[in-house]
């Protein structure tokens, strides 16, 4: 069975570690309201993620979760300040989702046109205990 796994693009950036398909990893996963991704990547893709992975806050909660990465898609969208909305208020624009596909993650996308990197779509499924780590992943 195959998870779908959120990854922001500043928890990458401030400590998480780089990861590729292939990659045995241990990360910290917590459950999702798809809603909170649907203005980012679509209501129909949103409601396929099963979990984020989480650096801040909640990793004492459970225990990491090993993962065999399968797939990696950076996932780009444009935000603007909605109408009557303050200066830094920015919000995704509905529609405007841009799904790459990369060899690796590592918090870091090239710019793109009128859009705006967020984070990652990434395709897992539970690894092994046997399987060792080709990246520990952990974040910590």
């Amino acid at each position: 069975m195959t998870l779908t796994i959120w990854v922001d693009d500043w928890q990458m950036q401030c400590c998480g570690e780089k990861f590729a398909p292939g990659d045995v990893v241990s990360w910290h996963l917590q459950e999702v309201d798809p809603e909170d991704y649907a203005a980012v990547v679509g209501s129909e893709r949103a409601a396929e993620i099963d979990f984020c992975e989480e650096h801040h806050g909640q990793e004492g909660a459970h225990a990491p979760t090993r993962l065999r990465v399968l797939a990696v898609s950076e996932v780009h969208c444009r935000y603007e300040v909605p109408p009557g909305g303050a200066s830094s208020g920015r919000q995704p624009v509905p529609g405007s989702t841009e799904l790459v596909r990369v060899r690796e993650a590592d918090g870091w996308a090239a710019r793109r046109p009128h859009v705006d990197f967020a984070g990652y779509l990434v395709t897992a499924e539970r690894a092994e205990l046997s399987q060792a780590p080709a990246s520990a992943g952990s974040g910590t």
